[in-house]
């Protein structure tokens, strides 16, 4: 739901920017948000202090993970997460406006779905890394149970889902290295079916688990020249 860096004329996130944070606000919102800031935070853990969320929207991710830097094409997304004390950036993760080799990690949540060029997003990640640096990518799987809902929605019309294009963990691990990242670890959380009342007891899984509604992956920037 987050990470609004789709190339359209209209970004459905301009107009709908406070809707789509109350939604994290309502109890359901809370307990999945809870759920994936533990996966992330888990992976984001002693991998450097200096760190940028591309898609950072309202900043409620990179407030609860110490991301203090983030960018995003949507200007009520971005006012909002500045409110939040994010150091913000207008722009988009495929021409990311940020010199070379400056952040220790790089953070993408929910992000992926909505990239017009998730390849050139990915090779733009890697050029703002220090070498060694890391890659936290939070996502909804599309062959989850969560990832088929929200195709679904889309192709009703649905005006945050309709735009997004949503991948495997096979995908996400093909493209990231493409980009030089090397596949370092995963977690996973909600295994709770979204036609079902949830279960937010269950804690997280060290691995990608089939079927889990949310994946979270850490990569490592080498250069193929090491």
């Amino acid at each position: 739901m987050q990470g609004e860096v789709f190339k359209e004329a209209l970004n459905p996130f301009d107009e709908l920017a406070r809707r789509y944070d109350r939604w994290f606000d309502s109890p359901w919102g809370r307990a999945i948000f809870a759920l994936e800031t533990a996966c992330l935070k888990e992976l984001m853990d002693g991998a450097g202090r200096t760190w940028l969320e591309v898609g950072v929207g309202t900043g409620r991710f990179a407030r609860a993970l110490g991301v203090l830097q983030g960018v995003d094409p949507s200007s009520p997304m971005l006012e909002i997460a500045g409110r939040r004390g994010v150091l913000t950036r207008k722009g988009y993760g495929e021409e990311l406006p940020y010199p070379d080799d400056i952040f220790d990690g790089v953070l993408m949540v929910t992000t992926l779905c909505f990239l017009s060029d998730p390849g050139k997003t990915f090779i733009e990640c890697a050029r703002v890394l220090k070498n060694n640096g890391c890659l936290v990518l939070g996502f909804v799987p599309s062959d989850s149970p969560w990832g088929r809902l929200y195709i679904h929605k889309g192709g009703e019309g649905h005006p945050f889902y309709s735009p997004a294009r949503f991948y495997t963990c096979e995908k996400a691990l093909y493209l990231a290295s493409a980009a030089d990242f090397y596949f370092e670890r995963a977690t996973s959380c909600l295994f709770t079916a979204p036609d079902k009342p949830l279960d937010d007891s269950m804690p997280h899984s060290r691995r990608v688990v089939n079927g889990a509604g949310f994946a979270g992956m850490k990569f490592i920037y080498v250069p193929a020249a090491e």
